[in-house]
C-alpha cells in the first residue's frame, strides 16, 4: 500500500475536479472556441495554444482566447478590446458548448474504477470544477459519471473560485467533513493551492491541464497515473 493510499484510510469524504482529472475535454473546448471564434469573425486557434489557458473558468478561458487571436491579426488587445468583445463570445460559446457538450472529449482510463472504489467503501464523494455548473452536470451524465457524487459544484456555484480556498470549504461543508479528513483529488497547481488553503490533503493527477507546468513540481500529498491507483 502506498503512503498516499495509507493516507486515504483515514479520509472520509473525496472532492474530485472534472476537467483534466476525470475527462479529457480539451476536444470539447477546442471545438466549442473555434465554433465561436468563427461566429465572431476571428482565426482559429489550436489545442497545443488553448491547453495553458484552460483551468482557472470560462471567463479566464474567454479573454485569454480573444487576447491571443485579437494579437494574432494585429488588433488591440487591451481590456477596453476584450470587455467590448467579450459578451457576444461568452453567447456563442455558451450557446456552441452546450450543443456539443462531450461530444469531442473522453473519460480517462481508471476514473470509473476509481470512482467505485471510494463509492464501495462508503466515502461521500464531491466533484468541485471550476466549468460552469450548466456545463458540467451534462457532461458527468452524458459519460456515466453523475451518480458517482453526492454533490457537483461548478465555478459559478460559490462567490470565489479555485484557487481560492472558499469552493472547498463549501463543499466540505456540504459534504458534513472536516477538511483534514477531506482529500482533494485534481489535475492542476490551481487545485493543490486551493487545497492547502483549504487545508485538505491533495493528490494530483500526472495527466491532465496544469497550465503548461509539469505537475510534480506542484507541492502534494502524492501523485498517481490514474484514480484507480487511490484506493480506500
Amino acid at each position: 500500500m502506498t503512503e498516499v493510499n495509507k493516507y486515504l484510510q483515514h479520509c472520509e469524504a473525496v472532492i474530485v475536479d472534472l476537467d483534466g482529472t476525470m475527462v479529457d475535454t480539451m476536444g470539447d473546448f477546442a471545438e466549442a472556441l473555434n465554433r465561436m471564434l468563427a461566429d465572431l469573425r476571428l482565426p482559429a486557434i489550436d489545442v497545443p495554444t488553448i491547453e495553458p489557458m484552460v483551468g482557472k473558468g470560462s471567463e479566464h478561458l474567454l479573454r485569454a482566447v480573444l487576447t491571443h487571436v485579437l494579437g494574432q491579426i494585429g488588433k488591440p488587445a487591451t481590456a477596453t478590446e476584450i470587455d467590448n468583445r467579450y459578451a457576444q463570445a461568452w453567447e456563442r460559446y455558451q450557446h456552441h458548448y452546450l450543443a456539443i457538450n462531450g461530444r469531442f472529449s473522453r473519460v480517462y482510463d481508471g476514473v470509473e474504477k476509481g470512482l467505485a472504489q471510494w463509492r464501495s467503501k462508503g466515502l461521500k464523494m464531491a466533484c468541485l470544477t471550476n466549468k460552469p455548473l450548466d456545463f458540467a452536470e451534462p457532461l458527468l451524465r452524458a459519460k456515466g459519471l453523475r451518480d458517482y457524487f453526492d454533490h457537483v459544484f461548478g465555478g459559478d456555484s460559490f462567490e470565489r473560485k479555485k484557487p481560492d480556498p472558499l469552493p472547498l470549504l463549501k463543499t466540505c461543508e456540504a459534504l458534513g467533513s472536516k477538511p483534514a479528513n477531506t482529500l482533494m483529488v485534481g489535475d492542476s497547481s490551481n487545485d493543490a493551492e486551493a487545497a492547502h488553503n483549504a487545508g485538505c490533503p491533495v493528490v494530483l493527477v500526472s495527466y491532465g491541464y496544469n497550465h503548461g507546468q509539469p505537475i510534480r513540481e506542484v507541492a502534494a500529498t502524492g501523485y498517481v497515473d490514474a484514480l484507480s491507483e487511490l484506493q480506500a
